[in-house]
């Protein structure tokens, strides 16, 4: 059997994310949303949400690239001179890894993350997070006890086949970081606790540009189990804090056309909650 959960990252970003998310489960495939709790349109991410019981919203964990739940000076080990979460992921991962002062911050702000997301009075469907930050082994255990408490019971592990890339498009160029052994120790972990996680993520080496053709192309070759697409999609490229180059317009469409090659192919839409651990 093959089933298929597509998501969306960033939801309450801004209002032309949440748009298309509304608009790409109620008259495409996507079947998930991965909400920021502290983005500018968060409230706006959660009344949506709320007319779409059917759509499976998780919550899409900040610690680089955005602004803290918490108050900076709360997180002051996290934060650079203008409060916000530090954009060097390499700094922020060591200081993660060997200041326990950083680490303690690092907890009460997952914390508080995942409190404001319960706040919401949202299921939880699942987890992740920003630039898959969550691959980071202190961050990871951290997340799966502050989830716990939360009732979580799925996350990503973006394990992603390079053979599958490569038969969609053979000149493509391949996601080859490191990082990927990481997913693959994220997934063995996940499911060795006891959480439920696909056993394939798309999504990592066309970030951005996960179009009409490519989606048909994994659509034509989804291999068996589990997988999730998460996609960024948008009402247009240029919102306000939008990254340059990404094509959210773009994934959008993509998310309408392909309703036709997921029933040819007879592929089950899911959400993470419809997983078994």
């Amino acid at each position: 059997m093959k089933t298929l959960i597509v998501t969306a990252d960033d939801f309450g970003v801004d209002v032309a994310v949440n748009e298309a998310v509304e608009r790409g489960h109620r008259e495409g495939i996507l079947t998930a949303a991965s909400l920021m709790v502290g983005g500018k349109a968060v409230a706006d991410a959660v009344e949506r949400a709320r007319r779409m019981p059917t759509l499976g919203v998780g919550l899409h964990l900040v610690l680089v690239e955005g602004r803290p739940t918490l108050p900076p000076e709360q997180v002051s080990r996290l934060v650079d001179t203008t409060g916000n979460f530090r954009t060097d992921m390499v700094r922020s991962a060591i200081a993660m890894t060997f200041a326990p002062e950083a680490r303690r911050q690092l907890a009460a702000e997952i914390e508080a993350q995942f409190a404001a997301f319960a706040a919401t009075g949202l299921p939880l469907d699942h987890v992740n997070a920003h630039k898959h930050f969550h691959l980071h082994p202190v961050i990871a255990s951290l997340m799966l006890k502050s989830g716990k408490r939360h009732g979580l019971k799925a996350a990503r592990a973006p394990v992603e086949p390079r053979a599958v890339l490569s038969a969609v498009e053979p000149d493509a160029t391949l996601y080859r970081d490191p990082a990927i052994l990481w997913a693959r120790l994220m997934r063995r972990r996940l499911r060795a606790a006891g959480f439920a996680t696909p056993d394939q993520v798309f999504g990592l080496a066309w970030s951005g540009a996960m179009n009409t053709a490519r989606f048909a192309g994994l659509i034509e070759r989804l291999p068996d189990g589990i997988t999730e697409i998460y996609t960024h999609p948008a009402m247009t490229d240029t919102w306000p804090g939008h990254a340059p180059g990404y094509q959210y317009r773009d994934e959008y469409d993509a998310l309408i056309a392909s309703r036709k090659g997921v029933r040819e192919h007879g592929i089950t839409l899911a959400r993470f909650a419809d997983l078994r651990p």
